[in-house]
């Protein structure tokens, strides 16, 4: 039992400003090796400071202590991310008034307590460019083909707010992105403001290639068999109906029996039943209603299995060079470990001077990513622009679609404390930009988007639509809520 976990209700108030001083105290204590693990220059930076605060401090079970401090009508601690030891003291020098003591640490001045949200905002504000009118959260829209051959289709979605173009290097070509870029700078001119450009790296992304079915239009349902095979042509028999190739060899030579394959984002969930020479067989254990149809160019998630790639392929380094010549930002997909930053710095450096100002974007896809997430923050400080990408689609395929609520929450929280600003990507609004029509339950994922600094909506016939729907949804939200703080703006239903 954690030692905040010992307080009652019935504690008198001196009892009380103890255990929160003895709280500061240990947090300062803890932080201090938290911190020498990220190293001396990212130490000595007050965002990384109260990071490592916020990491001590949540080590600790501190539900009974918010309970109590409620009941005094003092701060519950549960929206500090962005001021871990000025809310501390906050609360304990008015807990040390209360109890008729003097208390020992000064109250911090408004500049000192907000010091936090105004980092983030500037932080935001080089990453992403300036807030937009009525909203604080930007949008970023990713764009198709069309793009390239028509400017009005990037200037309509300029004039209904988009703020950050973002360009998939996995499709098209270097003349295509050039040409969409392009398109992106009249546009930014058109409606007179700043629209950057992200352009996202594909890095060793696993997907379906050449496809097979014993039967056409056949659909793959729980226990079917697929085989996966790497180097020959794909093949179904009397006992295997479905067949694909894989991009990556390794994929199938570091396979288990009983490791998980997620296919299309967990559209199908299989197991690893047997392996042969360059193939792996799988069981379909979990398919949507109906099953669902093998494609190629569709991603494939081992969630078990350690591959051990550099999150730079070849095919990356030789797409840096159109990305440094187009993009503001780059997204990085599949970073996990600190190192992987210093990776593509190396690559960055050679070209330095030819985009020296270019901002970096961690995709976090990998539990690995989610676990180092504050190491790789701690590596990027002070290095160029940073921001992290909740990539929701593999991030839910590798930790399970279960904990993906969870863990987006944990990683806008770390993030917030850090003064890093954050991309609410995947999914959103998906069916609206699809199909024109919007569900319930993504109006509501998206309302839940403006707690990030970006919220990304994908390609599709609608995206026009979706980009107003968005902006009016955002607008709404900003006047309620910021980050984990109620606005209290005046209700009017009632």
């Amino acid at each position: 039992m954690d030692q905040f976990g010992h307080i009652s209700e019935t504690d008198d108030i001196w009892r009380l400003a103890e255990q929160v001083e003895a709280l500061r105290g240990l947090v300062v204590t803890e932080a201090s090796f938290i911190l020498k693990s990220f190293g001396p220059e990212a130490a000595a930076m007050p965002a990384i400071q109260n990071l490592a605060h916020y990491l001590a401090l949540r080590h600790h079970d501190l539900r009974p202590l918010q309970r109590v401090l409620m009941r005094h009508g003092l701060s519950s601690l549960g929206r500090l991310e962005s001021r871990v030891l000025p809310t501390l003291d906050a609360v304990l020098v008015a807990i040390s008034a209360l109890a008729g003591r003097e208390s020992p640490v000064p109250s911090p001045s408004s500049a000192q307590f907000f010091a936090g949200e105004a980092q983030l905002e500037h932080a935001t504000d080089l990453m992403f460019g300036m807030q937009p009118v009525l909203r604080r959260s930007r949008i970023m829209v990713t764009l198709e083909t069309k793009a390239a051959e028509d400017p009005g289709f990037v200037r309509d979605l300029a004039q209904r707010g988009m703020d950050i173009a973002r360009i998939n290097c996995a499709h098209d070509n270097p003349d295509v992105w050039r040409a969409m870029a392009k398109n992106v700078e009249a546009a930014a001119k058109a409606v007179d403001r700043k629209i950057g450009v992200l352009m996202d790296i594909a890095g060793p992304k696993i997907r379906t290639e050449k496809v097979v079915t014993a039967e056409k239009k056949a659909k793959a349902k729980v226990g079917d068999l697929i085989r996966l095979v790497t180097a020959s042509e794909p093949a179904c028999d009397n006992n295997v109906k479905f067949c694909a190739s894989v991009s990556l060899p390794q994929m199938v030579t570091r396979l288990k029996v009983g490791d998980r394959v997620l296919y299309d984002d967990g559209k199908l969930q299989t197991v690893v039943v047997s392996l042969g020479d360059g193939e792996a067989l799988v069981r379909v254990d979990r398919a949507k209603a109906g099953g669902a149809k093998l494609k190629p160019e569709k991603g494939v998630n081992l969630p078990d299995t350690a591959l051990g790639l550099s999150p730079l392929t070849d095919k990356d380094s030789h797409d840096l060079l159109s990305v440094i010549e187009c993009a503001d930002m780059i997204g990085y997909s599949f970073v996990s470990r600190p190192e992987d930053l210093d990776l593509l710095d190396e690559k960055l450096m050679v070209e330095a001077n030819r985009n020296p100002g270019i901002g970096v974007v961690a995709k976090i896809e990998r539990p690995e990513a989610v676990k180092n997430l504050p190491g790789l923050i701690a590596r990027a400080a002070g290095r160029r622009d940073f921001a992290v990408m909740i990539a929701r689609g593999d991030l839910a395929a590798e930790i399970g679609f279960e904990r993906l609520a969870e863990m987006q929450e944990e990683i806008l929280w770390i993030c917030e404390a850090a003064c890093v600003p954050v991309i609410w990507a995947t999914q959103v609004l998906e069916n609206l930009v699809k199909t024109g029509v919007p569900s319930r339950g993504e109006m509501t994922d998206a309302a839940m988007g403006a707690r990030a600094e970006c919220v990304m909506l994908n390609k599709g016939v609608a995206i026009a639509d979706g980009v107003t729907t968005l902006d009016t949804i955002l607008r709404r939200m900003d006047q309620h809520v910021f980050k984990k703080t109620p606005e209290l703006r005046a209700l009017k239903s009632w």
